[in-house]
Parts: C-alpha cells; structure tokens; sequence
C-alpha cells in the first residue's frame, strides 16, 4: 500500500488542489487528510474535493472539531467580543458549512492504522496519539515525547499540527511531520505532504500563491492576513516558529 499523507489544509483550496492533481503519477492507494482540514477561506470548496476521494481516510484535527463545536452552537451575541483568531475563524467557517459538510467533519476518526508497503503499520493522528492538540516538533526533546507514545504499537507515527515536515527516531520508532498542505511553517510559501512506501518522502508542490491569496481576500474570512502571515504572506524562519511552538507546550 503507498499512502499520500495530506495534513493541515485549512481550508486552502488551490493548495489541495495542486496536489491532489500530481497523485495520479504517484500510484497512490490511500489518501489520509491527517486533520484541519478546516478552519480556513474557502471551506465548501475544500470539503467537495475531499467528499469526492474515492479511497480516503481521515483524521480529527483540532481545527475541525473547534469548527463542528461552532456549527452546533453558534454564539449568541457575546457581552465580550470574541479576539482570537483561530476562534473567530472556526465560527466563520462553520457558519458557511452545508448540514452534509459539517457531518463530514464530524465523521472523522481520532486516529487511523494503515498497513504501508516497506514500513508497516502506521500510525495516523493530528497532534499526537493521545491529543489532536499536543505538540510535537522538530526539537521536541526525547523525554517530552516518550510519554507520547505510551502504548502505541506501531513503529511508525505520522502527525501534524506544528506544520513543518521532519523526521525523529526515538529508540525503534520513527516519527514523521507530513508538513501543511495549506498553512505551512516552511519559510517558503508551498503545500507540503507525505508520500509513504516502501519509504517516506517528503514532497512541495508549487502553486500560484498570489491569486490563491486574491482569492482568499475576496472570501470575507476575519484576520485572513494575520492567519496567514507566517506561512504564505511573508514566511517566517522555521526555527524560530518551532521555538515558539516548543515554548507553548513547556
């Protein structure tokens, strides 16, 4: 089985697009969107590229289970105005999804296992195995991780959530960031992801950003150019991203 691993589209459409178009070239069994797929500009277009995979598997992301949370209980009028962004983006997404959209989002699994050809079962989650929301990143220290991965079998875990591909060994293991097809943390301004088997490739692939962006601005999504800043605006260092993200988890 070889696998094309997709992670943290958030809701980039031209972005999934691109790389959904170069699959057909790598002889690609399973797509596994490895959660966020949401929030983001253009949410409906995002869910009708997923919905029509014929061989796919999906997995929960903090980002769709805050957006699904959003479209069952849409806020009152608030006493204090909401100021995050990442909350004021679920709520808009949410508000833009059909009733098929939103059970889409809500069917996806907390983890997958696939049996891939060279590496064995594979371990599919968002942040970690035990949290969509916990962070792992290129300079996550061993005994921060271990605890992690208490009781997972598989000897290959692949994640997202930080946005930025790597690969960790820790003792028998092999952990793998398949990167962000929509949002990444690269210092470039591309979709990455994850093709696996026999081995583990790390794949970019180009698209026009510009008018993705000039698409994304006439979309109406709150903050567009401060979500978007680090990762396709002006990218900023990965390190130091992954500086900052290590930090929130200390």
């Amino acid at each position: 089985m070889r696998v094309a691993a997709l992670y943290d589209i958030h809701g980039n459409a031209p972005a999934l697009e691109a790389v959904l178009d170069e699959l057909p070239s790598e002889d690609v069994d399973v797509v596994l969107v490895g959660g966020d797929v949401l929030p983001g500009p253009m949410p409906e277009e995002t869910l009708g590229m997923l919905r029509g995979l014929p061989s796919a598997r999906f997995v929960m992301g903090n980002g769709d289970r805050q957006t699904v949370a959003a479209y069952d209980s849409p806020p009152a009028a608030p006493s204090q105005p909401v100021t995050d962004p990442v909350e004021r983006a679920a709520s808009w997404a949410a508000g833009r999804l059909s009733t098929e959209g939103r059970d889409f989002l809500a069917a996806f699994e907390a983890t997958v296992t696939l049996d891939i050809e060279g590496l064995g079962p594979t371990l599919f989650c968002h942040g970690s195995p035990r949290s969509d929301e916990e962070i792992i990143t290129s300079i996550t220290s061993n005994d921060r991780l271990r605890p992690m991965l208490s009781g997972v079998r598989e000897s290959t875990v692949v994640c997202g959530h930080t946005h930025r591909q790597f690969e960790h060994r820790l003792d028998e293991r092999m952990v793998l960031n398949a990167g962000a097809v929509g949002m990444p943390y690269e210092g470039d301004a591309a979709a990455f992801w994850l093709l696996l088997g026999p081995d583990a490739s790390f794949r970019r692939t180009e698209y026009d950003v510009s008018r993705a962006l000039s698409l994304f601005r006439g979309n109406g999504l709150p903050d567009l150019d401060e979500l978007l800043r680090e990762s396709l605006v002006e990218p900023a260092d990965p390190d130091e991203v992954q500086r900052i993200f290590e930090s929130r988890a200390a």
